[in-house]
C-alpha cells in the first residue's frame, strides 16, 4: 500500500515538475487551483473514512449481507456528491480565483486547466471510493497496485500531451490534467472489472439499509468531511497570504505542497490501511490490540518522518533545483523544504490520531481535532510569522504549527484511549 500511495503522490509532484519547464506563470497557476482540488480530496477522503470505518465493522459484527449493500450505497453517493461540487466550482471559478491573488493573466491560464482538472478530481474521487471498498474487505494490495500502474500511466502521458511530439506541439498546462484523466479512467475499468468478480455489492434492500444505516454514516461522514475540508481552507488562506510575496513564491509554495504530500507518503498509507484494521478492533472490543497497534503506527511516523526530513533538509538545494529551473523559485522551495520536512514527524502523527479517531467511534472528537490543528496551532503560527514580511517567517511559522498540532493530537488519544480501556476493565 505505501508503494501505490507513494507512486499516487509520485506523480503528482511529478506534473508540477513538469509544469515547471512551462515556466514560472503556468506553475503559479497550478498553484492557485490546489486549494480547490484539496476540497474535492477532502470530501471524498470524508465519504472514503465513512466506508471504511462502516464496511470493516459490519465485517467484524459478522454483517457480510449489510458489508455489501453498504458499499453499493457510497459509491452511488460518492459519484453523486463530488459531481455536483465539481460542476459548483467550475461555475464560481472567477471570483475564488480573485480572493485568492491571481491576476487576470493567471486566471486566463487557470481557466484552461480548470476543467480537465475538475474531471480528472471527480474520476480520482470515484478510483478512491473503490480502493475504500478493497480495503475495507482488508485487501491492500490491488489498490497499491493501480496507484503504481495510474501513476506510471501518468507519467508517460504527461510529457506527451503537455510538450507534444513532432510537429504537435502538445497542450501545456492543461495537457497535464488530461494525462490524469486517462490515467484515472484506466484505473477504474481495473477496478469495476475486479468489483464485479467480487461479491462486496448489492442491490435488494437499498432503501431499507439507506434509512438505516443514514445516521451513523452522516456520523462519522459529517465530521470526518468537515475535518478534512478545514485544510483546504488553510491553504486558501496560506495561498493568499504567500501571494503578497510575489509570483515566485506562490510558484514556490505550491512545488512544497505537492513536496509535503509526497514527504508523508508513510503517513498516508496507514491513514488509509490502518483504519479498517482499528474498525475490526472496535466492532470485537478489542481495545488492548488497539493500543497496540497505534503505538506502532506512531513509532513508524515519526521515525520514518524525522529520517526523511533530515535528509531532505540538507539535500534542499539540489531537490529544489531539480523540481524547478528558475533560480528565485529554487531558492524559495529550498528554504520551505529546509523549514518545514523535519516538522512533518508531529504533522505526520496528528494525522494519524484524526483518522484512528473516525474508525474508533470518535468522530467528532476528531473533528475538532483536526480544528484546533488548524485554527488554533497552524493559522495563528502562520500569520505570526507573516508578520515578519518575508518567506522565512512563513516557513518558521508553519513549522512551529506543526509541532504543536502533533503534541496536542498525541495527548488527545492518550486520554482517550485510556478512559475507554478504564470503562472496559471496569464492565470486566
Amino acid at each position: 500500500m505505501t508503494l501505490g500511495v507513494l507512486a499516487l503522490l509520485g506523480f503528482q509532484l511529478t506534473d508540477s515538475a513538469f509544469i515547471a519547464r512551462l515556466g514560472t506563470a503556468p506553475l503559479a497557476a497550478q498553484a492557485y487551483t490546489f486549494p480547490l482540488s484539496f476540497l474535492i480530496i477532502g470530501i471524498q477522503v470524508g465519504l472514503g473514512i465513512a466506508i471504511a470505518a462502516l464496511i470493516s465493522r459490519a465485517l467484524g459484527a459478522g454483517e457480510a449481507q449489510r458489508a455489501r449493500r453498504l458499499g453499493s450505497l457510497v459509491l452511488l453517493l460518492g459519484a453523486a456528491v463530488l459531481g455536483g461540487l465539481a460542476l459548483l466550482l467550475w461555475l464560481i471559478q472567477a471570483p475564488i480565483f480573485t480572493l485568492l491573488g491571481a491576476d487576470s493573466a493567471t486566471r486566463a491560464l487557470i481557466r484552461a486547466y480548470w476543467a480537465p482538472q475538475l474531471l480528472a478530481a471527480w474520476l480520482g474521487a470515484l478510483l478512491y471510493f473503490g480502493y475504500s471498498l478493497f480495503r475495507a474487505h482488508g485487501d491492500t494490495r490491488l489498490p497499491g497496485k493501480l496507484m503504481v500502474l495510474t501513476s506510471l500511466a501518468n507519467l508517460v502521458l504527461d510529457p506527451l500531451l503537455i510538450f507534444g511530439l513532432g510537429p504537435w506541439e502538445g497542450w501545456g498546462l492543461p495537457g497535464a490534467a488530461w494525462a490524469t484523466v486517462l490515467a484515472f479512467a484506466l484505473g477504474l475499468i481495473i477496478v469495476g472489472r475486479r468489483l464485479a468478480g467480487r461479491a462486496w455489492l448489492a442491490l435488494e434492500g437499498l432503501l431499507d439499509e439507506a434509512r438505516r444505516s443514514a445516521r451513523p454514516f452522516l456520523g462519522i461522514a459529517g465530521p470526518a468531511m468537515v475535518g478534512q475540508l478545514m485544510p483546504p481552507l488553510a491553504a486558501m488562506l496560506a495561498i493568499a497570504v504567500v501571494a503578497t510575496l510575489g509570483e515566485a513564491s506562490v510558484a514556490a509554495w505550491g512545488l512544497a505542497s505537492r513536496l509535503e504530500t509526497l514527504a508523508l507518503v508513510v503517513v498516508l498509507a496507514l491513514t488509509m490501511s490502518l483504519p479498517p484494521w482499528l474498525g475490526r478492533c472496535y466492532g470485537a472490543g478489542d481495545w488492548a490490540q488497539v493500543d497496540r497497534l497505534l503505538r506502532l503506527a506512531v513509532r513508524v511516523v515519526v521515525g520514518w518522518q524525522l529520517a526523511l526530513g533530515g535528509v531532505l533538509a540538507l539535500l534542499a538545494p539540489w531537490v529544489a533545483a531539480g523540481l524547478s529551473g528558475n533560480p528565485e523559485v529554487q531558492q524559495d522551495l529550498a528554504l520551505l523544504i529546509r523549514f518545514l520536512l523535519p516538522s512533518y514527524a508531529l504533522l505526520g502523527l496528528c494525522m494519524l490520531m484524526v483518522s484512528a479517531g473516525n474508525a474508533l467511534g470518535w468522530p467528532l472528537r476528531s473533528m475538532l481535532m483536526s480544528a484546533a490543528r488548524l485554527f488554533l496551532c497552524y493559522l495563528p503560527c502562520l500569520w505570526l510569522g507573516a508578520r515578519l514580511g518575508d518567506l522565512v517567517g512563513l516557513a518558521a511559522g508553519a513549522a512551529l504549527g506543526n509541532l504543536l498540532a502533533g503534541a496536542l493530537a498525541w495527548q488527545w488519544s492518550r486520554r482517550l484511549l485510556r478512559v475507554r480501556m478504564d470503562r472496559l476493565v471496569k464492565t470486566i
